[in-house]
């Protein structure tokens, strides 16, 4: 079948899952439902030969087999795979969380920019009204203040006008676009300096919240909350894994238990636990650049404060870099701002994947489950076997790297996200975590862990055959393909690119990052007792306040914790 042709196929499969879901009341993304075809075409279980053009029967077994997956709303396994998806969707490096924030920004500021540059004012209304302009200009683009506060308003005024005065317009109105664009980001630099360091002297700084008081209290709540959920996290993924253990030991025990889908629902907290360690160390970064912002902040108001001191008059040339310094790393201040809003978001909306382990397995089941079995943590793992390590005369075939004579041995990416590789392959899918201090085995360019020294031995023996055994194993369990990171491995088994999540899934930064708009200001405020409330979006002809109150809460814990961004629409949007 021709590509083009294969794609309308799977475009059509998609479109009519999707339908089937809704008319059962379950609304299913196209890359849901794309992600779940590929799950059925890959389980050999399910009889789909690749290799050949689908028939209608074909076509017709794949939706029904979709649509019957993604309606099991007690399934460990449809939820990893719906959160794996959220994640891929939602997520991305901080670096393009940034870029695509300001891209958003920059489009949302275009109509006001533009009738500044495009203005032709010549009477003396006209330039008092273009002057207005840029100040609301300088508000939206600061984020210091809302451009509807009349203080605030005054304020940007007078700043703007002891570096531009109004005199000055007709020169302005002279300049290209491009100049007046650079003109126009300039002197809100320069405003935003002179704002910010008056409000230090005490001088003003009406409708600037201190936000590098405010990111130290809200990122410690934000880790404090990750980790709350980390720790339970990964409390039932022992306990899951001390009960799949036994069952790997007593075939007739794995028979009695599979209808529980303990397996399904190991690997949903391990993907859980994943993301959560993931966005963790997003925040760890933050509050790193975030402790080293404020020695900056502090050194550059000292500065200028040595700078200035009591005179009357000071070169421009001396203390407008200092200004435009002090702006920039304002705006770094709400970058982080904006980061630990959308990674707590994001969090708390990884939550609901986790909805089944309660509805399969009650507290009551779990204690019989558990009754006589050790429940080891993973680090009590690794100290059981720490001086296990592999000896080399007993494996010369293969290469095998220890810390002691590997040089950045703690940075090497090793296979299945660490966890042991024979184990898996042999107790039909248990994740145990491999202890690198036994020895790194180096296999055709890639690196494997395993959590004993004979695991490590046997593995070694046929590496190919316990590969195959872990790819066959992920074949019937999809979710495993990214819980293991086996993308490369299945790319080439799906030969369209809509069947398949990596390529398809797009990250939907604007949709995060559109609800953190920063138009007139984005703040985040400390802990507060207050619940979390969930935005909606509306037209109005006057702007009103409008605030967002997202992740930062404590979920089943007592305590409340509270991101609030202030989310005022502008004035060109109203």
């Amino acid at each position: 079948m021709p590509p083009t042709q294969a794609e309308s196929v799977i475009k059509n499969i998609i479109r009519e899952i999707g339908q089937e879901c809704a008319a059962h009341g379950e609304i299913v993304s196209e890359t849901l439902a794309a992600f779940m075809v590929k799950a059925v075409v890959l389980d050999p279980r399910n009889g789909f030969n690749m290799d050949r053009t689908l028939m209608k029967s074909d076509v017709q077994k794949l939706i029904k087999l979709c649509v019957s997956r993604l309606l099991d709303s007690k399934n460990p396994s449809l939820d990893t795979i719906k959160m794996q998806v959220y994640f891929d969707m939602n997520y991305t490096s901080r670096e393009e969380f940034l870029k695509e924030h300001h891209r958003i920004f920059e489009s949302r500021l275009g109509s006001v920019t533009r009738e500044i540059t495009d203005n032709r004012a010549c009477s003396r209304d006209e330039l008092e009204s273009l002057y207005r302009k840029i100040v609301s200009y300088v508000l939206l683009r600061s984020g210091l203040g809302s451009p509807t506060d009349i203080k605030v308003v005054r304020e940007a005024t007078a700043a703007l006008q002891s570096v531009f005065p109004q005199a000055e317009l007709g020169t302005f109105l002279t300049l290209s676009k491009k100049d007046k664009e650079r003109q126009l980001k300039e002197l809100t630099m320069i405003v935003t300096g002179i704002r910010l360091f008056n409000r230090d002297c005490g001088k003003g700084g009406e409708g600037i919240d201190d936000l590098p008081a405010i990111l130290q209290e809200a990122i410690p709540a934000t880790t404090q909350h990750i980790d709350s959920q980390l720790q339970t996290a990964q409390d039932q993924a022992y306990r899951y894994t001390a009960i799949l253990e036994k069952v790997a030991k007593n075939p007739l025990m794995s028979m009695e238990l599979q209808p529980f889908m303990l397996k399904e629902a190991l690997y949903n907290v391990r993907q859980y636990e994943i993301f959560l360690q993931i966005i963790l160390s997003d925040i760890i970064a933050c509050a790193q650049e975030v402790e080293m912002m404020i020695k900056q902040l502090g050194a550059q108001l000292e500065q200028l404060k040595m700078t200035i001191k009591s005179k009357t008059a000071v070169p421009t040339s001396q203390v407008f870099p200092t200004f435009i310094a002090l702006s920039n790393l304002w705006t770094s201040f709400q970058n982080e701002t904006v980061l630990i809003s959308v990674l707590s978001n994001l969090t708390t909306h990884l939550e609901p994947f986790l909805g089944a382990h309660e509805h399969l397995f009650p507290e009551k089941v779990m204690q019989n489950l558990l009754e006589g079995l050790t429940v080891k943590t993973d680090v009590c793992r690794m100290k059981e076997h720490m001086e296990d390590r592999v000896h080399l005369e007993d494996v010369r075939k293969q290469e095998w790297l220890f810390p002691e004579t590997t040089a950045n041995f703690d940075k090497l990416l090793i296979q299945y996200r660490g966890f042991c590789a024979y184990t898996f392959a042999t107790t039909d899918g248990l994740l145990l975590p491999g202890n690198a201090a036994i020895g790194i085995l180096k296999y055709k360019e890639k690196y494997y862990t395993f959590n004993t020294r004979h695991a490590a031995y046997l593995f070694a023996e046929s590496p190919e055959k316990y590969i195959d055994l872990i790819k066959e194993q992920a074949q019937k369990n999809a979710e495993l393909i990214q819980l293991l990171e086996l993308h490369q491995q299945f790319e080439t088994l799906i030969p369209y690119s809509q069947a398949n999540l990596r390529q398809k899934v797009t990250h939907s930064v604007q949709t995060d990052l559109s609800h953190m708009r920063r138009e007139n200001c984005s703040q985040v405020y400390p802990p507060k007792d207050a619940s979390t409330q969930s935005m909606r979006e509306g037209s109005t002809r006057v702007p009103r306040p409008q605030i967002y109150i997202a992740g930062l809460r404590g979920g089943q814990s007592k305590i409340t914790y509270g991101v609030k961004v202030n989310l005022t629409r502008a004035v060109d949007e109203t």
